[in-house]
């Protein structure tokens, strides 16, 4: 069973509705009244126990001391003009993570983190500059849904792990937080609303396509060719393109679902007419979509996006030479959305009083 490493306290979201049944039972509980707790959790996404208001004063008391369904405090919220929520959780351990909300008419999607901090090291990205911090438990992962749920009023309906962190660097957590994601007696998300972005670790990707999880495969690029990827993504040197192509291809295979290309145009570095061209080479060897985002700049990085127009002719140019490719819209750009900024913002607050 679960157990956090900063409390006693057993995390119930870590838990299958059979295990928060078992560890009930050690309480001297009788089964149903694990159902009740599931379903105010679950359904009805409470998140205090002294809130479940059919269950008996003292199992509520007991359950507070022995269990635990959240574990972070919100250390800071900016909301972007666009209707995009980000917040800034802090753990009992002191370290922080950042997850998104963005609205649309017909969704909320939640981009949570799997670390605090990252090893990749990717040029352009703020995650990484304070490097790796640890993992987080599948429990750290979930409950940034609920976190956003309660800052948004209303349920999240997809999610993206595209936050802090490399999620198959963190592979058994990221896996376990998916399937309680999933899970239709647990957040009841359809699998094909989930999507785990990696930078590309073949040897990983290829062991989450032998998973029973149907969802989507996203494959950070960022650039067509190994000698720019290796600038951009130090982590490139050990994993050519060659291998990350053909573990996605092996995803496709046992999956049957499409792997979606990320690719954040950098002026000036990897949004040429000939990485275009090269780009929709790779492109052309995958059952895939191309998403193409404009890059949100760090104040921290010298990276600066293309503007608008040489964004939507780089996209054009794929898309004439047969990739299936999209412009997506950067959101949040006034919240500080891009990954790690808000942590490192707050933390410069912190450090210039």
């Amino acid at each position: 069973m679960p157990v956090s490493l900063y409390t006693m306290k057993r995390h119930v979201l870590d838990m299958t509705v059979a295990q928060l049944t078992g560890a009930m039972a050690d309480l001297g509980t009788r089964p149903f009244r694990a159902r009740q707790v599931a379903q105010w959790i679950w359904q009805k996404h409470v998140t205090a126990f002294a809130d479940m208001t059919d269950l008996p004063a003292g199992l509520r008391t007991r359950l507070e001391e022995k269990l635990a369904i959240l574990s972070a405090r919100l250390a800071a919220r900016t909301d972007a003009s666009d209707g995009a929520i980000k917040l800034l959780l802090e753990f009992l351990d002191g370290q922080r993570v950042e997850c998104v909300g963005i609205a649309a008419p017909q969704r909320l999607t939640a981009c949570v983190s799997c670390q605090v901090g990252c090893a990749i090291g990717c040029s352009f990205c703020a995650t990484g500059l304070d490097g790796l911090k640890r993992n987080l438990t599948a429990a750290e992962i979930v409950e940034q849904v609920f976190w956003l749920q309660s800052a948004a009023g209303r349920r999240v309906t997809n999610v993206v792990f595209m936050g802090m962190g490399e999620p198959l660097a963190n592979y058994d957590a990221t896996v376990s937080a998916v399937r309680a994601m999933i899970d239709p007696a647990r957040l009841g998300l359809s699998a094909r609303h989930v999507t785990v972005s990696t930078v590309g670790l073949p040897k990983q990707i290829r062991r989450l396509a032998g998973e029973d999880i149907p969802i989507t495969l996203a494959i950070s690029l960022h650039a067509p060719n190994d000698a720019l990827r290796r600038r951009l993504i130090p982590l490139a040197v050990r994993h050519s393109l060659t291998d990350v192509i053909s573990a996605a291809k092996a995803f496709y295979q046992a999956r049957h679902r499409e792997v979606t290309l990320e690719y954040v145009l950098l002026a000036g570095v990897n949004d040429s007419p000939t990485c275009a061209d090269e780009l929709a080479g790779v492109a052309g060897q995958l059952r895939c979509n191309v998403n193409v985002i404009r890059y949100n700049p760090v104040a921290a990085l010298e990276f600066l996006p293309p503007d608008e127009k040489a964004c939507q002719v780089f996209v054009e140019r794929l898309r004439q030479r047969g990739a299936n490719a999209h412009l997506r819209a950067s959101r949040g750009l006034d919240a500080s959305a891009a990954c790690g900024q808000l942590r490192q913002s707050v933390q410069h607050e912190q450090t210039t009083r």
